[in-house]
Formats: structure tokens, C-alpha cells, sequence
């Protein structure tokens, strides 16, 4: 059954003639005729009675309410992508880490706001590994998180890398490890630490680090916010380890301190993930641009070990 068949049973029947059907359609009598003899050889049933009023039979007028339904839906789908491409999105939907939800979106999203004010944006803030998820399974647009070459690998994923940052130790003032300018990742393996939840690129990152130098990591809490991060810390004898960009609002926190690791550093890099077809969706290149320009300019301000440079 394709679409053709249907529009010229929909011309015939509501004209009440083969003539006319054939000027709404623009095709020739005979291509109708051909149409509608498919059309019924495929359902089984004759569709009208041939007379000079093409009058519908039983089948025909029980066919015709589906008929009519399928190509105005078709109609709606057509005006629906058409939107789309003009830029006619009603929502863009985006899931990024913690860190850069609160330090480097804000600029993007006022920007973007702006200039596409008939586009309702939805931000979540989700883990990196359920971020990638979800824009895999399409339920959102865009993802910038920690990259993982393991679920970004794939050819429809569109990947931009937008900056690597340090991994340093978040620490109560009073804990014994502020008496080292740089904490050796043995001494870290001492201490029971806060952690991300399963579902966060962090935690897999951090216990893949103490695994390669065959170090005991305990794992004490897991939490899935900064906030409680930070309030876990200050009791003080719990550490994290923690990217740079969720550290600079804690440098003037005199309830809290921050210590590089020794060699190796960790480092964690970040990216914005799309996929293929969407970048020829208009707000999701807007969006795109506006990322990858901001947050070049933001950390273009930011001394260089801001950022882990």
C-alpha cells in the first residue's frame, strides 16, 4: 500500500469522480484508475461501485476515515521535519556533568536563549556514562561530559573535545594530608574517601587510577552532588578527589583544602557529544557553536592551571 494509492482513493471519494481526482492529484485518469485497482486488489474489496458517481461501497466508506487519518498524519510528519529543518525545534534538550552545568553553561544558555527565544531549553545535570546513555537512546540532543572513547567510539557520535583538567584532593583544613604540597597517590590509598555513584565517569576514572599502582582504594560514600561533596569533606576525615572545574568555588573556602596529586596526574578530558544527523538540526548547531566559542573564551581568561594546563 504506499501513500499514492491512498490520496487517489482520499480524490475520488471525496469528489465523488474519477475526472475530477485526476485534477486534484495532477496525474493523468488512467494513473487513477491504476491506483485504485492496486488499492483494492491489495485490500481484497472493491472500493466503489463503478458508476458515472463513483459511489463508495460498504468497505470503501469504512476505508475512508483510516485513509483520510494516515495522510493527514503523513502531512503532519512532512510539516513536523520541514520545522525542524528551518530551525522550528520546540525544545533542545541537554545533559552535562556538575561542573560544567555550574561553571561554564550559564553564559551558553543566556546566549542561546537569546537568540532562539521560541526554543525551550531543558538541562539536566546526569553522570557522564548515563549522559552518553540517554543521548544514545535519543532523549536528549546534546551531552558534554567526561569523555569515554569506549561509548563515543561509534560512528553516528559526533565528538568535540572542549579542555582536559587535573584531578586534585579536596581535604578539611585540619587533615593530615595538607602538610604535603603534593599528595603521592600512596598516601591517598590511607584515607577513606567520598565518591561519585556508579554512573559517573569520575568514579570509574579514580579506581582505575589506584588500580594501576596496585593501591587499596576505599571507597566510603557515595554521592552524586558537589554540595555533598564538599559538606562530607569539612568533616574531616574523608578526602575526594575531584576535577579542577569543581574546585574553583571552594579556593576561598577557608573550611577546605585543595592539594595536587604527585605524578602521574590524573587527568580527565571534556566533550561535547551530538550525533551525526542532529548537526543538521539549526538550534543544535547554534548550540554546538555557542559551547565550543564560550567556553574557548572562558578558559582563555582562567590562568592556565585553572584548568589543568
Amino acid at each position: 500500500m504506499r501513500l499514492e494509492q491512498l490520496q487517489a482513493f482520499l480524490a475520488v471519494a471525496e469528489t465523488g469522480s474519477f475526472q475530477q481526482a485526476t485534477q486534484r492529484c495532477r496525474v493523468t485518469q488512467s494513473t487513477i484508475s491504476r491506483q485504485i485497482q492496486g488499492l483494492e486488489a491489495e485490500l481484497g474489496l472493491p472500493l466503489f461501485h463503478r458508476t458515472s458517481q463513483a459511489k463508495l461501497t460498504v468497505a470503501g466508506e469504512r476505508f475512508l476515515l483510516r485513509a483520510r487519518k494516515i495522510c493527514q498524519e503523513w502531512q503532519t510528519a512532512i510539516t513536523e521535519l520541514n520545522d525542524l529543518l528551518e530551525g522550528k525545534q520546540p525544545e533542545l534538550c541537554v545533559a552535562a556533568i556538575h561542573s560544567v552545568s555550574a561553571q561554564y553553561l550559564p553564559p551558553v544558555l543566556q546566549q542561546f536563549c537569546q537568540d532562539h527565544p521560541t526554543v525551550q531549553l531543558r538541562v539536566t545535570a546526569l553522570g557522564s556514562d548515563r549522559a552518553l546513555k540517554v543521548l544514545r537512546d535519543g532523549l536528549v540532543d546534546v551531552a558534554i561530559v567526561m569523555n569515554n572513547r569506549f561509548l563515543t567510539a561509534s560512528p553516528e557520535m559526533v565528538v568535540d573535545v572542549l579542555f582536559e583538567e587535573h584531578i586534585e584532593v579536596l581535604m578539611a583544613t585540619e587533615h593530615p594530608l595538607t602538610q604535603y604540597t603534593q599528595v603521592a597517590w600512596s598516601e591517598l590509598s590511607r584515607y577513606p574517601q567520598v565518591v561519585f555513584k556508579d554512573g559517573y565517569g569520575m568514579q570509574r576514572l579514580v579506581q582505575e587510577q589506584f588500580q594501576r599502582h596496585s593501591l587499596e582504594f576505599k571507597p566510603a560514600v557515595e554521592l552524586n552532588t558537589l554540595d555533598g561533596f564538599r559538606g562530607m569533606v569539612r568533616q574531616g576525615e574523608l578526602v575526594a578527589l575531584l576535577p579542577r572545574s569543581a574546585l574553583l568555588e571552594i579556593d576561598n573556602d577557608s573550611s577546605l583544602a585543595i592539594r595536587p596529586t604527585e605524578e602521574p596526574v590524573l587527568k580527565r578530558q571534556v566533550v561535547l557529544v551530538t550525533t551525526q544527523d542532529r548537526l543538521d538540526i539549526p538550534p543544535i548547531q547554534h548550540f554546538r557553536k555557542l559551547v565550543l566559542e564560550l567556553i574557548a573564551s572562558r578558559l582563555n581568561t582562567e590562568a592556565p592551571e585553572a584548568v589543568g594546563y
